[in-house]
């Protein structure tokens, strides 16, 4: 009871993970007339603020001393932090220009360009109904370049710099609210620099259009990181199947406010090309599915056989080193041993 409870408990927070996530480009335009790079730079320095607190809350403080002492790691964070930063801007930018519907794309074709780059990187082997997946995806992007007339490069973009991102994070191999942490204190002293430049030239937005844009402003760090507290709290109760396919919401919201709220155009192109990648995206989430439930029957079936051996082993050992009474015992107590084990653990 207690374990269900746990996992409805990381559902919800799973939904509210990517459902904010989803619905953050009803946010970005609430902030013009700042422009993106303003934004992000706001995004940065109240981001900071906001894990400062949690982190002061929770009293982690020991990774720091880690971080610093260790080139290669410090590195990878900086790194880390530059990546990301691409991917917010371009976000935001293409939020508040009109390009939600490919931004979205962007985070659609994401787990694709993340398998890619785990085989051209990671030297990972494909089953064969990922790699059909892979130039399904491939084959959408060229039907969309064909119907933008250029390739789709706020997707692509957005979609590499996630996947390098994911792929940093792995090499880091630290908590995620550590290390927002980190990243954020690496790009704060630039964000804080470029905001001081705006104010100086007569060009920040922060306290020339009102008290309510500056809290607008200021909250830009609470949507930065409540959608990751929550998908941290997800990814410890609910498995990882669960949060790949949650991680689908995020996308469907964004591409339902861009096609239904913001009113973008949809010609029948790009339809095509949507429907590939859904179509991929599609057939990747059947083999990952299928996948698992072969390797959790492999697992119970491995664990039945094991508990069988042992059974019967101390079956054997009973009957060996007793009496005549104790072998005339044994048959009766030998089935038990060799009974299938599941029905008796299903109930729990």
């Amino acid at each position: 009871m207690k374990a269900e409870n746990e996992q409805r408990t990381g559902l919800l927070y799973g939904f509210g993970a990517y459902g904010m996530w989803g619905l953050v480009p009803l946010f970005w335009p609430l902030l013009k007339p700042s422009g993106a790079i303003e934004i992000l730079a706001h995004r940065m320095v109240w981001s900071l603020a906001v894990v400062g607190i949690a982190l002061l809350a929770l009293r982690r403080w020991s990774w720091i001393t880690e971080v610093v002492r260790q080139p290669r790691k410090l590195g990878l964070t900086a790194l880390a932090a530059a990546v990301i930063s691409v991917n917010w801007g371009l976000y935001i930018w293409a939020v508040n220009n009109g390009q939600v519907v490919e931004a979205s794309l962007g985070y659609f074709i994401n787990p694709l360009v993340t398998i890619a780059i785990g085989v051209l990187v990671l030297g990972e082997r494909l089953r064969r109904a990922q790699w059909a997946a892979v130039g399904i995806g491939f084959t959408a992007v060229l039907v969309l370049a064909i119907g933008y007339g250029r390739p789709p490069w706020i997707s692509l973009t957005l979609a590499f710099s996630f996947a390098a991102y994911g792929l940093i994070k792995k090499k880091l191999d630290m908590g995620g609210l550590e290390s927002l942490a980190a990243e954020t204190a690496l790009q704060f002293l630039p964000a804080l620099g470029y905001l001081v430049w705006l104010g100086v030239q007569g060009q920040s937005t922060f306290t020339s259009e009102g008290l309510g844009h500056s809290a607008l402003l200021a909250a830009t760090g609470l949507v930065t990181a409540i959608p990751l507290v929550c998908f941290g709290a997800a990814a410890i109760r609910v498995p990882l199947s669960t949060l790949g396919l949650l991680q689908y919401l995020a996308p469907v919201f964004q591409f339902g406010l861009g096609v239904l709220y913001f009113h973008e155009a949809m010609p029948p192109e790009r339809w095509a090309g949507f429907s590939l990648v859904w179509g991929a995206l599609l057939l990747l989430t059947w083999d990952a599915l299928r996948t698992s439930r072969r390797s959790r029957a492999r697992l119970a079936e491995a664990a039945a056989e094991a508990e069988t051996a042992a059974g019967t082993g101390a079956g054997t050992g009973t009957a060996s080193g007793s009496g005549s009474g104790a072998g005339a015992a044994a048959p009766a107590a030998a089935p038990a041993p060799g009974a299938d084990p599941a029905p008796s653990r299903e109930p729990a």
